[in-house]
């Protein structure tokens, strides 16, 4: 396997997992059971799981309130998107332009 399969591999997985924890704690914020702590999300976050944070404050409507992940998750997808783009371009030699 080369880099870049690995790579979305990775991303896919994270990103999945990152998205099962917020359905995972919209449904027990309903039941009022005990919930996911946020420094869990945003770890998942930072481990380039933010596109699926991300996806899942607007399907489940949930953390959308809460202005540290209304600002918070889109700065470090921002960041995420620019260390991907600086990795595949030394790294994986993709050019852009």
């Amino acid at each position: 396997m080369n880099t870049l399969t690995l790579l979305i591999g990775y991303l896919v997985l994270i990103n999945g997992i990152a998205f099962l924890m917020m359905f995972i704690d919209k449904r027990r914020a309903k039941r009022h059971a005990f919930r996911v702590p946020e420094s869990i999300l945003f770890e998942l976050a930072i481990l380039f799981g933010s596109i699926g944070i991300l996806l899942g404050m607007f399907a489940f409507r949930h953390k959308t309130r809460k202005l540290r992940f209304t600002l918070g998750i889109p700065v470090i997808l921002l960041i995420q998107a620019m260390l991907l783009v600086l990795f595949l371009t030394t790294v994986g030699k993709v050019t852009f332009l």
